[in-house]
């Protein structure tokens, strides 16, 4: 283990013993916000401090095996015992190493929060936005299988059932951390159901996915940074028509993001759906300005974030769905359209953990 590692894990286990005798004194006891900090603060450090116990003692397993195998030279069933207990602790030691480091990796403060996810349909015409038809069902699927809520916040559809752009907000513990690496550019090569010749088409969409802000978080919008339009929704036609002036359309004037909201029963839930995008954009926006800058440094290959960025192809003829920033192929295309898309979603994780683990060892 590098002397760096180690010296992080030492002062750890010495920062725990002060949480705790910080959170036995009364003056903690009496101050409720200090107490909730210092608990919290001890959730996360404690099974650091117990795994890097484990390692140590791993460790002074190794170092009585060797001792006890210098010392049994002359007595064959102890010098197989002391082979077998080195043997041991050698297999033990990279083992609980490599879970130490993953339990330092900085952890992203926004992997708890729910996701605003939008996906827009891009070169293609009308095969695009059936696509992002079948794209916004996949994500459905899976956040059903995570037992998620899936709410529908504003949804602009083409003439053949698909979306020329829908958002979506999920509701679930976790959401982010399992589908922030999705943002970014889908392709699929398919036989249109427009086509005639039966010839394979290939067309775009975009995904974003952002956690949703914090209502109490730092992102403060200011009204008079605000451009409010209202106007007529426009429904399906044959449904309820909406004869009063209910959707919303914000303007944010410092960045020039506009949101729209047609989709709630009223211009008061609308302009609230809107409002909750917004903020999620505008956290976003930031949060892409600080991965580029981050990427000036050290490129990574999965957490960019860049739009533009073909990630992901759906070949339909040939069952296949291709993830190009790992080069993973799965044959399954039909499962992972039906929402089974963990093998997917676990595979770019564990790519982005240990990019985060070599950075660990370059430090």
């Amino acid at each position: 283990m590098k002397q760096s590692i180690r010296d992080k894990l030492d002062h750890l286990t010495g920062r725990l013993e002060e949480v705790d005798l910080l959170l036995a004194s009364g003056d903690t006891a009496r101050d409720m916000e200090q107490f909730r900090k210092l608990s919290r603060e001890r959730a996360e450090i404690e099974p650091v401090v117990a795994l890097f116990a484990a390692f140590r003692k791993a460790e002074g397993d190794l170092s009585e095996a060797e001792g006890m195998l210098a010392d049994a030279l002359s007595d064959p069933d102890m010098k197989d015992f002391a082979e077998e207990e080195m043997k041991a602790a050698k297999a033990r030691l990279p083992e609980l190493e490599t879970e130490l480091q993953k339990l330092l990796l900085p952890k992203d403060p926004n992997d708890e929060r729910n996701v605003i996810l939008e996906i827009r349909a891009g070169t293609g015409g009308e095969e695009s936005a059936l696509f992002a038809g079948s794209l916004a069902r996949m994500y459905t699927r899976y956040a059903e299988r995570q037992r998620w809520q899936v709410e529908v916040m504003s949804a602009s559809e083409s003439d053949l059932g698909g979306y020329k752009e829908i958002i979506a907000r999920i509701v679930g513990f976790g959401a982010y951390s399992k589908l922030k690496f999705e943002s970014g550019g889908h392709r699929v090569q398919r036989v249109p159901e427009t086509e005639a010749q039966g010839r394979i088409h290939t067309s775009a969409c975009t995904v974003a996915v952002m956690p949703e802000a914090d209502e109490l978080q730092e992102i403060q919008i200011n009204a008079a940074d605000l451009r409010v339009d209202t106007f007529r929704a426009s429904g399906a036609g044959g449904q309820h028509i909406n004869k009063t002036d209910s959707a919303v359309r914000l303007t944010h004037l410092p960045t020039g993001i506009v949101v729209e909201c047609q989709d709630g029963r009223s211009q008061h839930q609308n302009k609230a759906q809107a409002m909750r995008v917004l903020a999620a954009r505008i956290n976003d926006a930031q949060l892409r300005a600080a991965q580029a800058k981050e990427a000036a440094h050290r490129k990574s290959l999965i957490g960019s974030g860049d739009r533009s960025e073909r990630i992901r192809t759906y070949n339909f003829p040939q069952g296949r769905v291709t993830d190009h920033r790992i080069n993973l192929t799965l044959y399954k295309i039909d499962a992972i359209m039906d929402g089974d898309m963990e093998e997917l979603i676990t595979a770019l994780t564990t790519e982005h953990q240990a990019e985060q683990l070599a950075a660990l060892a370059d430090e």
